[in-house]
């Protein structure tokens, strides 16, 4: 098997020089990493929002809510003001809530559980088979569109794209002779960078709609917004995120991340090395993907009838059901099955011990992951108890307001603010839940539809991402970074992301604006670009 080296990567190689760009991604790289170790950092942020909760209290710190009365989290007063946790009530509340903030942060759960039924699969060699099956003739180019696409694919069930597609993906990379940093970079910048894009509608456009049609009643009581409005620009733009993803991948990261060296990693690579299918595991292969056929039926048998079991009981819907709740346990069962069927036929799984093992070989691998996350609910705790993040949202959502642009130039104005805030609260519903009561009325009395101004919100919601440690999943990314690369900072992360943020901004802004304003498409079915009142 050959593999291919970009032609941007040649050139680098070649000349010994490097761009102008690539010089400000290893100063973004060089100042982040003078950071301490995630870990202290932060522990660091953690007892820093305690302080400034201080501080902020005692100069009065405080704005008007934007909610409407009677919203849920709002005041009676509609005034947010900054909890402070250096009183007595903080302080209780710090010691009452540390062990709570790190058992009920939602990423640690949703991880450790996946890895259950991954492990399985992970270890009895069915994903490295599987891999190799898929890839062994594949270009460099195409295996890069492949990851890009399945990680905007896997945001209709998120928790799938972060806990399995990117370290997926990072050995992927690696089997083919490519840096595994360059691949956790594309599944990434596809499951998080590109959040809002999808073929399908996601468990995200249900919540975003409903928080967009109760801003739009604060103008019009009988608007209704429903979870389709934005689906055909959020189609288009999964192609222009696959496109936009790969070729950053291929002629930017790649070249600058340069050639892997193996003695950077933090653990055994070995079963990441590809070679040729083996008999048994081409038989394996076989009866592992009939294993897979039938636990998707069943799992089909539970949500494609009306009757099935896993919708919603009261509804019958599929939006909200115990199916959408539930995909967690639906992953560890996806992938232990198959995993232990494989086994099986190659011989490297026989009984339930060998079930056991693998699961805690796993989750043995997460030590330094668990550590993190502890820090991190802590500081997530702090910085959402405090107020602290809904503050500056709103006060970045009134100065884009004071500014009184009228026209489409407002909405790139808008999508940097959204992108901006996101840096802060890295929760969608979080955020737009504060912004959207300043800015759907807003742009509605400017003669916009809600439906248009819900799918500007989410291109800026969705390019920071990758690039903001509040976001949830980011010291899990990481973690799964820290395997390649044991001394891995923040800043050689964010520097490797960067560059996907910015294309991602231009290109899907541009999209926007061309496809709204230029060609005067609607962004779904039945959603209106204007308001007439």
């Amino acid at each position: 098997m050959t593999t291919t080296s970009s032609p941007s990567a040649e050139n680098t190689q070649a000349t010994g020089r490097k761009t102008a760009f690539t010089r400000f991604l290893d100063t973004v790289e060089w100042l982040g990493n003078l950071l301490p170790h995630p870990i202290t950092l932060f522990a660091l942020f953690a007892v820093g929002v305690v302080f400034i909760s201080g501080i902020a209290s005692w100069f009065g710190l405080a704005v008007p809510d934007p909610r409407p009365v009677g919203a849920a989290g709002r005041d009676p007063d509609g005034i947010i003001e900054v909890f402070n946790l250096l009183s007595g009530d903080g302080l209780r509340l710090i010691v009452t809530s540390l062990v709570t903030n790190f058992t009920g942060f939602a990423p640690l759960g949703t991880v450790l559980v996946a890895l259950l039924g991954v492990g399985v699969a992970e270890h009895s060699g069915l994903l490295s088979a599987a891999v190799r099956g898929l890839v062994m003739q594949a270009s460099t180019r195409t295996v890069t569109v492949i990851v890009v696409f399945a990680g905007i694919l896997s945001n209709t069930a998120s928790e799938l794209g972060y806990v399995v597609l990117i370290p997926l993906a990072a050995m992927i990379f690696h089997s083919l002779g490519r840096h595994p940093l360059a691949g956790l970079a594309a599944a990434f910048a596809g499951v998080s960078g590109g959040y809002s894009a999808n073929l399908l509608i996601g468990t995200v456009d249900p919540l975003l709609s409903g928080i967009t049609e109760s801003a739009a009643h604060m103008i019009d009581p009988t608007y209704a917004v429903g979870p389709e409005v934005n689906w055909f620009f959020m189609m288009v733009s999964t192609v222009l995120i696959t496109l936009v993803g790969s070729w950053v991948t291929i002629a930017i990261v790649e070249p600058k991340l340069g050639k892997y060296d193996v003695s950077e990693a933090s653990v055994d690579l070995s079963q990441d090395k590809m070679g040729e299918l083996t008999a048994d595991e081409k038989r394996g292969l076989k009866y592992a993907g009939l294993a897979v056929l039938a636990v998707c039926a069943l799992f089909a048998l539970s949500i494609v009838p009306e009757w099935g079991v896993l919708r919603d009981p009261e509804t019958g819907a599929v939006a909200g059901s115990p199916f959408l709740k539930g995909i967690v346990a639906l992953i560890v069962v996806f992938f232990a099955i198959p995993g232990f069927v494989f086994g099986r036929v190659t011989g490297t799984m026989r009984d339930d011990r060998d079930v056991i093992n693998a699961m805690s070989r796993s989750m043995g691998t997460m030590g330094m992951y668990i550590v993190l996350v502890f820090f991190a609910a802590q500081f997530v705790a702090f910085f959402k108890v405090t107020n602290l993040g809904t503050i500056f949202a709103v006060v970045g959502a009134d100065t884009l307001q004071s500014i009184g642009l009228t026209g489409p130039l407002l909405f790139l104005f808008f999508i940097m603010m959204c992108g901006f805030v996101n840096l802060m609260l890295g929760s969608a519903s979080a955020q737009w839940a504060v912004t959207a009561p300043i800015f759907v009325p807003m742009l509605m009395l400017l003669g916009y539809a809600p439906e248009v101004i819900q799918a500007a919100y989410r291109i800026g919601d969705s390019v920071t991402n990758i690039i903001t440690p509040m976001m949830s999943y980011f010291g899990l990314i990481v973690s799964f970074a820290t395997r390649y690369k044991k001394d891995l900072g923040i800043g050689t992360l964010i520097s490797t992301m960067i560059p996907y943020s910015i294309f991602f901004f231009v290109g899907w802004s541009l999209l926007f604006f061309i496809w709204v304003f230029a060609l005067g498409l609607p962004v779904g079915p039945g959603a209106a670009t204007y308001y007439s009142g």
